[in-house]
Parts: C-alpha cells; structure tokens; sequence
C-alpha cells in the first residue's frame, strides 16, 4: 500500500472538465475542477496562519483559480485526507509543525474528513486553539 505521501506526490495532472452528472451541488454540464492532491496541498498552503478556510470557500476559489465553476466535493474530500495524513507524516519523521501543511485550516472538529484522521481530531482541535482559530 502506498504511503500518505506517495498518494500526495502522485503525478497525475488535474483535469478541468463538465461535470458528468448533478452531484453534491454541482449541475451536469457545469465546468468542473478535478484537483490533484498536490493542488490542494498547494493551495492550503496559501492560506496565513491564523486565518481559516471552510472546504466549500476552498472548493470555489480553486475553482476560479483554474477557470472552472466547481471544483469537485468528492475528489476534494479524498484529497484533505490524503493532505494531511501526509503532513502527519512527515511531521512524525521530525519535520517541525511550522514547516508542515497546515492542514487544521481547513479541517475543523464539524468536517468529515477530521473524523477519518488516523491520528484523531485531537490534533486539529489542538493546531486550531495554537493559532486562535474556532474548534
């Protein structure tokens, strides 16, 4: 099984593309984002410290970034996961907190993902209240 951060490094480019079907918002037809793990991880770490981002601001300024009107919820929930179980990872090989992505920007104790953390919502809440963020 790959790694978390093999899964980041995959090189498979992002797709821009109408969106097949009407799915979790989006409208059939409607020019859809397909980010890349990497792309997430990019853009996450655009946002300051103390500052805070929920998934669907994030979904729409990705979107507009690479000229789509969506970007998709389900690709985008696969890759916060992948994001920062891979941050996780290289902080447990001795990379500093400062230096990781900062993935508790996006993630907070309501969203999904947190609850599929292999190493717990404990850590987001954490990472939050360091930098003043709401749980």
């Amino acid at each position: 099984m790959k790694s978390w951060n093999e899964r980041l490094n995959d090189p498979r480019p992002h797709q821009v593309k109408p969106a097949p079907i009407d799915i979790a918002g989006m409208k059939k037809g409607e020019i859809m984002l397909v980010p890349t793990a990497k792309l997430v991880d990019a853009f996450i770490r655009t946002i300051a410290e103390g500052t805070s981002m929920d998934v669907p601001t994030l979904r729409a300024r990705l979107a507009r970034r690479h000229k789509a009107q969506v970007t998709c919820p389900i690709t985008t929930g696969f890759h916060l996961r992948t994001v920062a179980e891979a941050a996780w990872e290289e902080h447990q090989r001795g990379t500093p907190l400062s230096r990781i992505t900062p993935f508790w920007r996006v993630l907070d104790a309501t969203t999904p993902t947190t609850t599929k953390l292999s190493f717990g919502a404990a850590v987001v809440t954490r990472r939050r209240a360091a930098e003043g963020l709401p749980a």
